[in-house]
């Protein structure tokens, strides 16, 4: 069973064709410089399938590409669902391709949180269930480009979601005293530095631009939670449970910011206050 962030469960743009820059559409914004439909290519998308401006596009108004995670489908798609066959070569299959991307994409991000549930000691008596959900939504992951574009996404997700709910649940017993409930809540703007959310359900909460600065994050349940421009310089995130690199790309912190052993603190963090 591979790691939560293993290479499996992580994009490898050096086996992909860039799908995620052709495939997915994005509108001028805060987060990109400029529109692009859906199977159209980003024009700084190079013929080897690289982007030109990958270093530098927070600075050129492309934020939104920094925060964006396939979980590994850009590579699966690209070498096992297509062969290897890029959509420069084989035109013919383009369309199909980049049909089937979104698809694999969702398969996989549940794959990384399966995993995870898979690595945690608290989670232990539901392991036998997230390993048969493992291997079922991997071998759904693995279809031909047909089987995937038929599939309904909405009912594995839920499938899969009913053992994702238990396993916060498991780990967040293990918190003492009452842990709070913002599972979904609108927490926009929120001023909830140095607050006490040690196993706090926050899953698909709003922390957009939330101030979460030294707060206690541990144990927590952050699944789907937005955290974009939230503040969580000085915050403990030990432990925190489903919490991806994605999210953390998306917000604001700092050295002194603790973090899942298994992510990487993004480069654009600024140094401890």
């Amino acid at each position: 069973m591979p790691a939560p962030d293993g290479p499996g469960l992580r994009s490898d743009c050096t086996r992909c064709f860039g799908l995620c820059c052709v495939a997915l559409p994005f509108a001028a914004s805060s987060d990109f410089a400029a529109d692009k439909g859906a199977g159209r290519p980003c024009t700084n998308l190079q013929d080897d399938f690289r982007c030109g401006i990958h270093t530098r596009l927070r600075d050129e108004g492309y934020r939104g590409c920094t925060v964006f995670e396939c979980f590994g489908a850009g590579q699966k798609v690209s070498q096992i669902t297509f062969g290897g066959r890029d959509w420069r070569r084989h035109p013919d299959g383009a369309r199909q391709m980049f049909a089937v991307f979104p698809v694999v994409r969702q398969l996989q991000e549940l794959l990384r949180y399966l995993a995870e549930g898979l690595s945690l000691p608290a989670a232990r008596p539901v392991h036998d269930e997230l390993r048969r959900a493992y291997g079922r939504t991997e071998r759904l992951s693995l279809g031909t480009a047909e089987e995937l574009a038929a599939l309904d996404t909405a009912a594995v997700r839920q499938e899969v979601n009913t053992l994702l709910v238990r396993v916060g649940e498991l780990v967040r017993a293990g918190v003492p005293g009452r842990s709070r409930n913002h599972r979904g809540a609108d927490l926009v703007g929120a001023r909830l530095r140095g607050a006490d959310l040690r196993g706090a359900n926050l899953r698909g909460a709003l922390l957009i631009a939330a101030d979460l600065g030294r707060a206690d994050l541990r144990s927590a349940d952050l699944i789907g939670a937005d955290l974009r421009d939230a503040d969580l310089r000085g915050a403990d995130l030990t432990g925190a449970v489903f919490l991806t690199q994605a999210q953390l790309n998306a917000a604001r912190g700092d050295a002194a910011t603790r973090i899942p052993a298994a992510l990487d603190r993004p480069a654009h963090w600024t140094a401890a206050r």
